[in-house]
């Protein structure tokens, strides 16, 4: 498998490429495309063509969750496809998979809309959507984790705005938000959005799924930002007890917080522009 790098942060220097707070990944395993989140922006659609790479070429979109650095790209994603559909020009129809509730209406009171603002009604006419809070297979190697299990008490405490589903709008603890997992032959690579969920009750996840307790890499967002020292603390010490070759940290994680983590595992730079190759 390689993934590449469209949109973080930060990028890698000596590589002229755009950058913005948000996620979002190209994965190529055998003869499958699959982009994974699509950032805040058209800034992954530029990355790609620089790089050569057609994203509407792709056979499977992937988002994390509904957040905005994270799906505010589909709807300048589903532009090119549409004017693709005017000039009757080769078009795929990709899968969509995500959470159920990934088109939920997300909001800070006072400020506004923090999730997808495309509807999901639009959305079905460019892709044959795939929600669901089980696991599903991308490849025999690469599957959605679905509705991620939360088992550690340090995680996932605080939600983040309200959400309104139908007639009801509670606090939004993103249960929408997962992450993928590939099974590679040195153990699993975690491939993380923000890790709303919690980056230990992910992993925990993706082992249990995969029935693997290798683990050689997570690359994507931990969401430590300025995490209580409790949280860090028990997130390095359960990483560390898993034993990862690698960590490849970014996104919503903060400074303190990759220091910490450099005391569990090789921890690498990260930025647009970074190719990763795993072997199968």
């Amino acid at each position: 498998m390689k993934l590449t790098v469209l949109v973080d942060n930060n990028t890698l220097i000596d590589r002229y490429f755009l950058a913005e707070p948000g996620v979002a990944f190209y994965i190529e395993i055998d003869d499958r495309r699959v982009l994974f989140d699509t950032g805040y922006s058209d800034v992954f659609m530029k990355n790609a063509a620089k790089m050569g790479i057609d994203v509407l070429d792709v056979d499977t979109v992937v988002l994390s969750h509904a957040h905005l650095d994270h799906t505010w790209g589909l709807q300048h994603l589903i532009q090119a496809y549409a004017e693709r559909r005017f000039e009757n020009r080769p078009l795929k129809c990709p899968a969509l998979v995500a959470h159920p509730s990934i088109f939920d209406r997300r909001f800070i009171p006072g400020l506004g809309d923090i999730g997808c603002l495309v509807p999901e009604e639009t959305v079905r006419q460019y892709f044959e959507l795939q929600l669901s809070r089980k696991p599903q297979w991308l490849h025999p190697d690469l599957v959605f984790l679905g509705e991620i299990q939360r088992e550690n008490e340090f995680e996932a405490c605080d939600p983040i705005g309200r959400i309104r589903q139908a007639d009801t709008e509670t606090d939004d603890f993103l249960l929408d938000d997962s992450s993928l997992a590939y099974r590679s032959s040195r153990g699993l690579v975690i491939i993380a959005g923000c890790a709303h969920a919690g980056i230990c009750n992910t992993v925990a996840q993706a082992m249990r799924v995969c029935d693997d307790t290798r683990l050689a890499d997570i690359i994507g967002g931990f969401h430590l930002l300025d995490p209580t020292q409790k949280q860090l603390n028990k997130t390095v010490e359960k990483l560390a007890a898993w034993e990862p070759k690698t960590l490849h940290a970014c996104h919503c994680t903060d400074l303190k917080s990759r220091l910490a983590l450099s005391r569990a595992a090789d921890l690498q730079e990260v930025g647009v522009g970074l190719e990763l190759n795993y072997e199968n």
